[in-house]
């Protein structure tokens, strides 16, 4: 019997669950994506993700390398590529839900930026929709310009929007602090009840919150003309396994 579409909101939900990522202590799973490149390009990444991240244009300054021939899980890299694993912002999902604020994933797209400051979402895809990620979809499409935003505060980037219950509003802003306070900073907007965030409608009694997309750094290689093979919600990784970008 073959298995059953299974949709990205769904995805995410099984994710979320498993995460146990606690900020304040910088200890636990995380929910990773997986980015491969030529080896050939390893400095020219490290020196791109260090730019975007000082930028604040990503989930978190956590990173793993994966070098050729390795394995990871049921993956191995190739002879001449080099793996990198980021943090996916779906962490944030299993962070709130294991502080008791469950969400719902609304869905992932691409935000105008003007004057640095984020205006609403001009393209998304909703995850109960599709069986795709949105961001690396949207990523592969030429619809970002991050580079330019790291330039002169203007331009498109990625990121995803989710909602939680208006009671949880004071809980969500000190699990939010938390997060900022480690190595967890890709938190872009929070929304009011019952009001659309980055033109994006939410349900009655809820408010929205929207994180950056951890797939920008490499949405900014692809951009200056850099390959990459993008491997989104690539699985669950102890978070100590990784370290801080400036640690290369």
């Amino acid at each position: 019997m073959e298995a059953p579409l299974k949709f990205i909101n769904n995805l995410i939900l099984e994710y979320s669950m498993q995460v146990t990522y606690n900020p304040r202590d910088n200890e636990g799973q995380i929910v990773y994506n997986l980015f491969l490149i030529p080896e050939v390009e390893r400095e020219y990444t490290i020196k791109t993700l260090k730019r975007v991240m000082a930028a604040g244009i990503t989930v978190s300054d956590m990173v793993r390398f994966i070098e050729p021939g390795e394995s990871l899980d049921d993956f191995t890299v190739s002879e001449g590529m080099l793996g990198i694993c980021t943090v996916c912002s779906i962490t944030l999902d299993g962070i709130l839900l294991r502080r008791g604020i469950p969400t719902r994933q609304i869905g992932g797209g691409v935000i105008e930026v003007e004057s640095n400051q984020p205006r609403r979402f001009t393209h998304i895809i909703l995850y109960e929709a599709t069986t795709f990620d949105p961001l690396q979809l949207m990523a592969s499409q030429d619809l970002t310009s991050v580079n330019r935003v790291i330039m002169d505060g203007n331009g498109y980037i990625l990121g995803n929007i989710r909602e939680c219950h208006m009671e949880a509003e004071s809980l969500l802003h000190e699990v939010l602090d938390d997060c900022a306070s480690k190595h967890f900073s890709g938190i872009l907007e929070v929304g009011m009840p019952n009001a659309p965030l980055l033109g994006v409608p939410v349900s009655p009694q809820y408010l929205g919150v929207v994180a950056l997309g951890g797939t920008n750094p490499f949405a900014a290689m692809k951009e200056e003309g850099h390959p990459v093979i993008t491997q989104a919600f690539k699985g669950l990784m102890d978070s100590r396994l990784m370290n801080p970008i400036s640690y290369y």
